[in-house]
């Protein structure tokens, strides 16, 4: 197992979007692994996309318990179905030191495999349909700043530019 590096904003390849996962090998398991391993040494991290460690693929890593022993892997995640609205703050390992508010459906229905094949089928709602969505926006290529105001994505931008 190894901890990988989390790219930071404005790195280009935080914009392109992951590919589907054909068939979940042995070396998809590997990136899951070491994608746990890296997302359990940060601190303050509650998940983990793969393209956020440069890694195009559509799998993502949830843990947010206090104990981190809920581990939850997505791959090829989908949201099917939406309901009610959430505006509140949210941060990002990518961009690190910055919180803003964020609007989300409140309610979501995923559909995913995890890093054995099985199929997963769940609702989830407060701060856990909060972080799926937030991963999702990763495999997607889009950051959470993306979803500001454009004033408020210019201010950002030239805050980081002298990072």
């Amino acid at each position: 197992m190894a901890i990988l590096p989390i790219l930071q904003y404005p790195d280009p390849r935080l914009s392109q979007p992951g590919k589907p996962v054909d068939i979940v090998d042995a070396s998809v398991r590997k990136v899951v692994e070491d994608m746990f391993e890296t997302h359990y040494a940060q601190e303050n991290c509650a998940a983990l996309a793969a393209t956020q460690l440069g890694i195009p693929l559509r799998i993502t890593v949830i843990d947010f318990s206090e104990e981190k022993n809920s581990p939850l892997c997505l791959i090829n995640p989908t949201i099917v179905s939406r309901s009610g609205e959430t505006n509140t703050k949210e941060g990002c390992m990518s961009v690190k030191g910055l919180y803003e508010k964020v609007k989300r459906a409140e309610v979501i229905r995923v559909q995913a495999l995890d890093q054995h094949s099985k199929e997963l089928d769940f609702e989830a709602d407060g701060f856990m349909a909060k972080c799926i969505q937030h991963e999702l926006d990763h495999l997607d290529g889009i950051l959470f700043i993306n979803r500001l105001s454009p004033l408020r994505q210019k201010m950002v931008s030239r805050r980081f530019k002298f990072f």
